[in-house]
């Protein structure tokens, strides 16, 4: 059996903020890809608008590096647990793993999450335990947490038998053993070499390019990113696609890369271990096989976990549909979901019969793994120009043996030890059960809970308000578990606008003692649109357009500046945690506004009164 031994492929894999694609960054810039004077941003791999706004990644990214002679294919991740699905069809184009841990928190729900995945690969892991120079670093302890880690999840004694390797990725050094100093990151790159397995040379074999990313260009079109598992291609070749259906394409490869840093670079050749980017293959889908034209043969498709999370999106039907959006009819709105199905493997889309027709008409139930990634994905598509509402956010159920099962989150937080009461009776009002407590004796506690899916709907803000800002709250989907009956929504009610209009200073005065409001005077409202939290449990439609009645009396005080109390402003998540199961919220280029369902006032169910 034959290697290749001028490759490696590795991915980069950890929870949130443990420094993957900071460490990316050193390894870059000490591999020579980079002039002297050539200006780097920060994080360069997050080329994402949104990635950059919010700190972190969103889309799993290529690239590569060369170190004496061998080319080191790196695959940047994300480390948040709704974007697993990134996670898990990366994994397919590697042979070996870095397992990113962060010296003072240790491994966090998704750390178990993507190790898990790359043990059940047979994926060789590399540790590194990253920022040991912070002052509360514990780094043996973390070090006996990984290895119960790595028990926990049934690994063997191979995978058992990890190198580790301590960073510092922010100031790009590394050292095996951290009696030795280290200026650079040469540590890590001989551990790759060494125990990252070369891939095997089947160059002579049935060509199978598994397809695992997309990208696009203005001027070749698709493009499709894959590994080469065996067999070799060259530009010009006429292929097999063999698509996700069982059909067979024929198709020919225009164009071929490789990557070097942040570049694809033309080749006319590549051969089995190498990863690609071909053009020209109109079509094509991530979990295709791209084959040989006479002789193919599929790769086994790429299993992704199951979403938890639905929204139902539909065109926007509120009065002012239209006015700042560039795409607002159904067609616009469903071209855009099915596009995104071809580079998001882990979400479902479903299109739906409106409520008054047996037609499916811009209704579309959209499935994901949580709210963040739903949001993303909205936050994305208002950027692009698109208007359109949303429901709640609500779990997706699953009946087994005739009876309801609900998905369950394991749910870590750490937080200051005076927190711990009110963090508690918050979980436990949401059907949330402790499993663990954990107390470093450094002031800060550390918790996990197992919660239904449900129950942690926009329940982060809450728990940023109980903790002070202090708390840090991580979840991972653990498993499906019987329906835990009811948990509590909001008790508050919403404050609705009864009548179209411009919002005055002087009917907000009025109404600002009934709860807390979302608008501003100036701001146009509709009949049917929520400019406020209500501090009662009901629904209170107000007229937030009256004027002051001019007349040639005065009072003393009548000139008295009105003075009002700051507004609470709504992000997009913040709206779609705060809505109720009758209200939606409309997402346009410009505004996020929440609404009811049924805008006019007399045609809406009435909550009854607490006393009845």
């Amino acid at each position: 059996m034959k290697f290749r031994d001028d490759i490696r492929n590795v991915a980069i894999i950890a929870h949130v903020d443990h420094g993957k694609t900071t460490l990316v960054d050193a390894m870059l810039k000490q591999s020579g890809l980079f002039r002297a004077n050539e200006r780097i941003v920060e994080r360069v791999m997050d080329n994402l608008e949104l990635e950059r706004e919010r700190g972190i990644t969103i889309m799993a990214k290529n690239t590569a590096i060369s170190y004496c002679g061998v080319r080191i294919n790196i695959v940047d991740t994300p480390g948040h647990a709704d974007f697993g699905g990134e996670v898990q069809r990366v994994l397919k184009m590697v042979d070996g793993v870095m397992l990113l841990v962060d010296a003072s928190e240790g491994p966090l729900p998704q750390t178990r999450y993507v190790l898990s995945k790359a043990l059940e690969l047979r994926l060789k892991p590399i540790v590194v335990i990253n920022k040991i120079d912070r002052q509360d670093a514990r780094i043996q302890e973390v070090v006996n947490e990984i290895y119960d880690l790595f028990i926990d999840l049934d690994a063997d004694e191979e995978q058992l038998d990890f190198p580790i390797i301590y960073a510092v990725a922010k100031d790009g050094y590394a050292t095996a053993d951290l009696a030795e100093a280290s200026k650079d990151l040469r540590p890590l790159f001989e551990q790759i070499l060494r125990s990252i397995p070369a891939p095997e040379d089947r160059g002579d074999d049935v060509l199978q390019i598994l397809v695992t990313n997309l990208d696009y260009s203005e001027y070749l079109g698709r493009i499709a990113i894959g590994r080469i598992f065996s067999g070799r291609v060259k530009v010009g070749d006429t292929v097999s696609l063999c698509k996700l259906d069982g059909s067979i394409q024929k198709t020919r490869v225009t164009q071929l890369y490789l990557f070097e840093g942040l570049k694809q670079v033309p080749i006319s050749e590549a051969a089995s271990g190498d990863i690609v980017a071909l053009a020209g293959i109109e079509g094509i889908q991530i979990g295709e096989t791209i084959s040989d034209e006479d002789n193919h043969v599929a790769l086994p498709p790429i299993q992704i976990d199951e979403p938890t999370i639905s929204m139902i999106f539909s065109v926007n039907d509120s009065p002012f549909a239209g006015r700042e959006g560039k795409y607002v009819t159904s067609r616009k709105l469903k071209e855009r979901l099915e596009r995104e199905l071809l580079a998001n493997v882990s979400i479902r889309v479903e299109e739906l019969p409106t409520e008054d027709d047996e037609v499916a008409v811009g209704r579309f139930k959209v499935s994901g793994r949580g709210e963040l990634q739903l949001s993303i994905l909205l936050e994305q598509m208002r950027r692009e120009g698109y208007e359109l509402q949303v429901s709640k956010p609500s779990v997706i159920i699953r009946r087994i043996n005739g009876e309801v099962y609900e998905p369950i989150e394991l749910v870590v937080v750490d937080l200051p030890e005076q927190f711990i009461g009110v963090v508690t009776e918050a979980f436990g009002q949401r059907k949330g059960i402790m499993t663990k407590m954990i107390n470093h004796g450094t002031g800060r506690v550390r918790m996990e809970f197992e919660v239904p899916s449900r129950g942690l709907i926009g329940f982060r803000s809450q728990f940023l308000t109980d903790t002070r800002g202090t708390g840090i709250m991580n979840s991972v989907f653990l498993k499906w578990s019987p329906w835990t009956g009811e948990i509590k929504s909001r008790l508050t009610g919403s404050l609705v606008a009864d009548r179209e209009g411009t919002a005055t200073a002087y009917a907000l005065y009025n109404l600002q003692e009934r709860g807390r409001l979302f608008i501003t005077p100036g701001t146009q409202v509709y009949e049917g649109m929520i400019i406020g939290e209500n501090a009662k449990s009901v629904d209170l439609d107000v007229n937030a357009v009256k004027d002051k009645k001019l007349t040639n009396m005065r009072a003393s005080t009548a000139e008295e500046a009105i003075r009002l109390v700051p507004v609470r402003t709504l992000t997009l998540e913040d709206a779609l945690a705060y809505i109720k199961e009758d209200e939606l919220v409309e997402i346009t280029p410009s505004h996020i506004r929440l609404r009811k369902k049924i805008l006019e006032a007399n045609r809406r169910p009435k909550k009854p009164a607490q006393w009845q």
